[in-house]
Formats: C-alpha cells, structure tokens, sequence
C-alpha cells in the first residue's frame, strides 16, 4: 500500500479519551469555554501528545470543542443562543431521520426500537431512584441510544450522524436539567409510551409532533 492508515491501537486509544472528555464536558466537569491544555487533560485523562491532539479534533468535528486563534483548544459556549441553534438543528434531523424510518422501517426496527424504549424507561426509573452520576450517565447513554434507534432506519448514514452530533452537543444541557431536578419524569414516562404508539402505527404526524416534544423539553425550551 502506498497510503498507510492509522494504528488501530491509536485509534482504540483516541476512542477513548474522546469518550471520557465528551462525558466531562456533558457532565459540566470540563465547563464552557474552558481552555484545554494537552499537558493537563493528559495528566487528567492520559493519552500521548499525538493522541490528545487527535482527540481534540475529533471533539471539535462533533462541535464541543473549538479551536483557538492561538492553536489551543477549549471547550465550547453554552449561551441561550447556542441552546436555540442546537434545537433547530436536532428538530430539523431528527424529525426528517424518523419520517424517513416511519415509511423504509421495517418490523426488525419496530422491534429496535420498542427495546429501546424499554431500555430507556428501566434508566428512568433508575435515575429517579438514586440520581448519581453512574445512572445519570446510564440514563443519558439509554437517551441517546432510542433517540438513535429511532432514526436507524432513515436510510442515511449520512444523516444519522449529523443528528448524533447534535444529540451529544445537546446532552450537557439536558443533563444540567437534570441536576436541577427540572426533567418531568411522568410526562416523558407518558410521551415516550405515546411515541412508541405512534410509531407502531406508522402515524407520521403524531410520530413527529411527540418527538418535536420531547427534543424541547429535553432542552427546557
């Protein structure tokens, strides 16, 4: 081969790191605007120079980590406005994924998702239980896993992953919301069950307006 490729084990380790600061910043342990010093987050996270700066690319591709005018990194605002902007856009891609899944799905995604719906309501009740970061985490990922379910049959990768990117830049907010114990956990138990209806019907129109639903109250908006 004349082109080589990177080492999967660098890959594997960039993998890593880029999980553990994407949880951090989600959690708010890495607070907006923040600057990122490879030397700290390697001490923090580990990782080589290389990896770290690797790392950090790939964040600031999905949007949570910018760069600066100095060649440093740091982690993204948080402002109203970006919560507005971050809105459009998962409304915008999650509600054409999932018309597009509604009318190519077929019984093995309906069965997808009604597990991952499942899933998702054993996480709420666990969080509501005892709402520490081991399950708060466990409740997001469960989030974002039915959310990604939904749209899995869309018939774009493409699509599916610009509506991941702005899922994870999303989760930070969300997440704030639950700390502040501001997450309504009987309306959303009543909302997802409805949307999972919905969907089961192949009802578009009910299908779209109780995810638009849920994506605002997931951002408080």
């Amino acid at each position: 081969m004349i082109f080589g490729g990177r080492n999967r084990d660098d890959e594997t380790v960039v993998a890593m790191l880029a999980s553990a600061i994407r949880r951090d910043i989600s959690f708010g342990v890495l607070h907006p605007d923040a600057k990122l010093k490879i030397e700290a987050l390697r001490q923090s996270y580990g990782g080589s120079n290389h990896s770290m700066r690797e790392t950090l690319r790939m964040l600031a591709a999905e949007g949570l980590v910018e760069a600066t005018s100095q060649r440093g990194f740091r982690v993204t605002s948080a402002t109203q406005d970006d919560l507005q902007d971050i809105l459009l856009m998962r409304l915008e891609t999650e509600k054409l994924g999932l018309s597009r899944a509604l009318s190519r799905g077929d019984v093995a995604w309906e069965a997808r998702v009604v597990a991952a719906l499942h899933a998702l309501s054993r996480a709420e009740f666990a969080v509501q239980a005892n709402p520490d970061d081991v399950t708060a985490l466990e409740w997001d990922e469960a989030c974002r896993a039915a959310t990604e379910t939904l749209l899995s049959a869309c018939g774009s990768p493409r699509l599916i992953q610009v509506a991941d990117k702005f899922y994870n830049q999303s989760r930070r907010f969300k997440l704030a919301l639950l700390r502040e114990g501001r997450i309504d956990f009987t309306a959303r138990s009543i909302r997802l069950d409805k949307l999972q209806t919905a969907v089961l019907a192949r009802d578009e129109a009910a299908a779209l307006a109780l995810l638009e639903e849920d994506i605002r109250a997931d951002l408080g908006a």
